[in-house]
């Protein structure tokens, strides 16, 4: 593997840069405080590219491999979780496995809307009772002439308020228990797909995030993704996409951090000295830097590798699971050396330790994580 940057990779991860100070970050403390979903923000994210990044030009997308749109996931990831939370969904969860396993039809019916932002997609796939163990679906649908019904409730679903398109999973034999899941593209235009908001939520409050009742929802029968039974394989080809970008925005979160700890520390006094000057700060900064790094690494590991087609779950996981937890072990950190005013949002670390730390539970908790590494080197299935 080679750690330099062509001069097109380096291009792209400066206009994303560029792109996310002037267009993300300025307004991002007060989405944060309003609980604003910024649709015209989504729509310039849109203009872009990055909605549909690894999608093929000729679906309308820019056609990147994956290491580079991972340098684009950390710029913005660096700027606000909220936006790159859009990214991971739209591009990640729904355009990835519409690519993998979608017919030519169905592609070129949904991709160019996706990449080009008209339409949002959503993923829904965990249920009230139904997280960590998604091949257990309560969502049922049955089998109808031209189609299937479903009926059901997701949970936790990003952009499924807004989403114009659903991937929607559901059981369609449950004895055949995750044999007989499928995965429906559902237009959310219907009476029966009832979304609403979810609030009260710890961080994220600037995304999309929402409860989904699924009350007689119509899919017609060539709505299906793959074939049917064919449902959890296609959950858990999005979720090894979904990991690599969650991984590349939380390393944009522990650039963040860092960099706002550095700025903090070089001009707040104390004892007539800037805080930088104390050998306790510098171990903590020191601390967040490796751990940037290392998290960096294991994230272009997991894009190489995707690049070149290799087997890539176990690295991705292993990319996902330390990522996340640096990222939210730095901006606690962050927040130690910002002091009471990294307590409030007068900071951007504040927002950053609030965002990232779902970032350790959705799209496989870290707990999760450890038993498909634990898995790998074993040969043994803890879950079953």
């Amino acid at each position: 593997m080679d750690f330099s940057l062509t001069d097109e990779q380096e291009l792209i991860r400066a206009t994303a840069r560029e792109f996310t100070d002037r267009e993300v970050i300025p307004g991002a403390q007060r989405r944060s405080r309003d609980h604003h979903f910024d649709l015209e923000l989504v729509r310039k994210i849109a203009d872009q590219g990055y909605l549909g990044a690894i999608v093929p030009r000729k679906y309308g997308g820019a056609g990147l491999d994956y290491r580079t749109y991972g340098l684009l996931v950390e710029e913005v990831g660096r700027g606000d979780s909220a936006m790159r939370t859009v990214i991971s969904v739209q591009t990640s969860l729904v355009c990835s496995v519409l690519l993998k396993f979608g017919t030519e039809e169905q592609k070129r019916k949904h991709l160019p809307a996706l990449c080009s932002g008209e339409l949002l997609g959503c993923f829904a796939l965990t249920e009230p009772d139904t997280g960590s163990d998604a091949a257990n679906q309560k969502t049922r649908a049955t089998k109808v002439d031209g189609g299937w019904k479903i009926n059901g409730a997701k949970m936790w679903i990003s952009l499924g308020n807004h989403a114009g398109l659903a991937l929607v999973f559901a059981q369609t034999d449950p004895d055949l228990q995750h044999k007989g899941v499928a995965c429906f593209l559902v237009d959310t235009d219907q009476d029966g797909f009832r979304p609403s908001p979810i609030e009260h939520k710890m961080g994220l409050n600037a995304s999309d995030t929402a409860e989904i009742a699924l009350d007689d929802v119509f899919a017609p029968d060539d709505a299906v993704l793959g074939e049917v039974g064919q449902g959890f394989r296609v959950a858990m080809t999005a979720l090894d996409s979904g990991r690599f970008s969650v991984a590349s925005g939380c390393v944009g979160v522990c650039r963040a951090c860092l960099e706002e700890s550095v700025k903090y520390s070089t001009q707040r006094e104390q004892f007539g000295r800037p805080i930088a000057s104390f050998q306790l700060v510098q171990a903590m900064i020191a601390e967040m830097r490796v751990r940037t790094d290392a998290a960096r690494l294991l994230v272009w590991r997991a894009g190489w590798m995707k690049d070149e087609g290799l087997p890539n779950t176990t690295e991705t996981s292993i990319a996902k699971l330390y990522a996340s937890e640096a990222a939210v072990w730095c901006a606690n950190e962050a927040i130690q050396v910002h002091g009471g005013a990294g307590y409030a949002d007068d900071h951007p670390v504040e927002r950053h330790f609030r965002d990232v730390r779902v970032t350790t539970l959705y799209e496989g908790t870290s707990q999760i994580q450890k038993l498909i590494i634990g898995r790998a080197e074993t040969g043994i299935n803890a879950l079953t």
